[in-house]
């Protein structure tokens, strides 16, 4: 599979972060590309899936033709529901994120920088529909995973020295995956932890704005 193929990167994503759930974990998936990871849950982990818009227990993206129209998350996108599977109106849904009871939060961004600063709800100068639950999710989650593409449609980095968009939230981004490599955010900056196969450390920084610290040989990861 082509590595600039939207497919390609999605599952690559998707698979990358859904290593990063462990048994029992309640999380939310933002829409878009962060739903990509109910479809690799690793075998042996159990995870409760919450979606904002009242539904806790979300499976994996019916196969098509068998979408229920009355069965959709937050973007309005078809889901399945588990066994257990609860529905909820808004107010108990927000309760869940505010209250510290999910363990991760997986988001898209438009732009993140090395200090763990995001941005991922409004260019000015565009009609937006509003900024969703995602401000509410990154303070209220125990972790916030960023799932994105390394760059935006013209080649320019979305993994910057600091954001230059409204933010989202300061400084509460632990982790970034994109199609290119893996990022943690630490006290000490942005620390390149993997990179996609195929690539070299080099197609990474050139790819990338902020200052990426690089320690020891660098696992690559893919399909």
């Amino acid at each position: 599979m082509d590595r600039n193929d939207k497919n390609y990167k999605r599952i690559i994503i998707g698979k990358r972060i859904a290593k990063e759930l462990n048994d029992g974990d309640f999380v939310n998936l933002g829409i878009g590309l962060p739903t990509e990871v109910a479809n690799h849950i690793p075998d042996g982990v159990n995870v409760v899936f919450q979606s904002e818009n009242g539904i806790l227990g979300v499976g994996p993206a019916p196969t098509q033709g068998n979408e229920d129209k009355d069965l959709i998350n937050a973007g309005g996108g078809f889901v399945t529901e588990l066994p257990g599977c609860s529905y909820f109106d808004s107010a108990l849904s927000f309760a869940v994120i505010r209250g510290g009871h999910l363990d991760m939060t997986v988001l898209g961004a438009l732009q993140v920088d090395q200090k763990g600063n995001l941005a991922n709800w409004w260019i000015p100068g565009k009609l937006v529909p509003g900024m969703g639950g995602a401000m509410d999710l990154v303070s209220g989650a125990k972790k916030v995973v960023v799932a994105m593409e390394h760059c935006d449609k013209h080649g320019n980095s979305k993994i910057l020295k600091e954001c230059n968009l409204p933010l989202t939230a300061s400084g509460k981004v632990t982790l970034i995956v994109t199609d290119m490599a893996v990022m943690s955010v630490e006290s000490d900056g942005l620390h390149l932890l993997e990179i996609a196969e195929t690539l070299t450390i080099e197609d990474v920084k050139n790819a990338t704005e902020a200052e990426l610290i690089i320690k020891g040989d660098i696992p690559s990861f893919g399909l």
